[in-house]
């Protein structure tokens, strides 16, 4: 059995990569198994570095994050190349014994057969590509928030930049626009600077509620009012993410997000509720809530000073 002893007692199997140059993974953990996808010589560099699930946060050995199909390719490598040798020693025993004399009888041994086939994959296509901007990982995940399989941090307070970025950009395209496309331009940018740092402080509650005052509440809070969200973090972290800002600075950012409150709920129309948050002339009421673009450019700097102290402060506490 020659040739079976040749292929030892080990196999080195490459796992292909995709289209883009991408491996896919998947969490080890039952409750989870989170399928993700990274770049392979991006990120942290040494030996014995420790894996982390995107989704669930999970830590382990890199090589827990093989994916069943990745498994179930290589076993099938593994079983051909074994049968593959096994056909062939087996070849090595046959022979044909012709039949001589009268009443003879022949005698032949004939092997034959396919060595097993390969069970090959393709890799998922995910959603969001992200480069960490700690550890330079590439990485693409479902959905928009997640850890870095490389060095664990949470990626909220990066996607928040981003769509802030994004604002900046829709802001310089509504100055390029007649009047009345540019206001509906400046509006949305308004309420997409709400949706983003709402967005990013619930994940960053969520993701950090363990040490929190009451996790379960912690992990609910919402940022739409971004005054009674100041409150409930104070309240559950023992942390003040505003203190950071100037008094203008913050009133600037609780007006702007009065406005887009009008915008969602009121047709834009101000209201006694807005009157009352914000101190402006009653003159204003049932007016049009009026937004202009340095307004919201003021805006994003701030959400992104309160963004970064938010995240250090939760990231820091013990």
């Amino acid at each position: 059995m020659r040739n079976l002893r040749n292929l030892g007692s080990q196999f080195t199997i490459p796992i292909p990569l995709d289209e883009e140059g991408l491996i896919g993974r998947e969490c080890p953990m039952p409750e989870c198994e989170g399928y993700f996808k990274l770049q392979q010589g991006t990120g942290l560099k040494g030996e014995n570095l420790p894996g982390t699930c995107p989704y669930c946060g999970h830590q382990a050995a890199p090589d827990q994050f093989f994916t069943r199909a990745q498994i179930e390719y290589a076993k099938s490598v593994v079983i051909r190349e074994v049968t593959g040798a096994l056909l062939k020693d087996l070849k090595s025993f046959e022979f044909n014994h012709r039949p001589s004399g009268s009443f003879g009888i022949g005698i032949s041994l004939i092997v034959s057969g396919q060595p097993s086939p390969i069970r090959h994959y393709r890799e998922e296509k995910l959603e969001t590509e992200v480069v960490c901007d700690r550890c330079t990982l590439r990485y693409t995940i479902y959905g928009v928030f997640g850890f870095c399989p490389d060095c664990a941090v949470h990626n909220s307070l990066q996607i928040l930049n981003k769509n802030l970025e994004l604002v900046q950009k829709l802001l310089a395209v509504a100055e390029t626009q007649e009047p009345q496309i540019a206001k509906h331009l400046v509006e949305n940018a308004l309420e997409d600077c709400v949706s983003a740092f709402d967005g990013f402080g619930r994940e960053t509650c969520r993701v950090f509620a363990a040490k929190a005052i009451q996790p379960e509440k912690a992990a609910e809070i919402r940022f739409q009012n971004i005054a009674g969200a100041r409150y409930r973090v104070r309240e559950q972290f023992g942390i003040d993410f505003a203190a950071t800002a100037s008094p203008a600075a913050w009133a600037h950012a609780r007006r702007a997000f009065q406005k887009r409150h009008l915008l969602a709920h009121k047709m834009g129309v101000v209201d006694e509720g807005y009157l009352s948050e914000t101190g402006d002339p009653p003159s204003l009421l049932g007016r049009k809530v009026s937004i202009s673009t340095p307004e919201v450019r003021e805006l994003v700097t701030t959400l992104q000073s309160l963004g970064g102290a938010l995240f250090l402060l939760l990231e820091a506490k013990q």
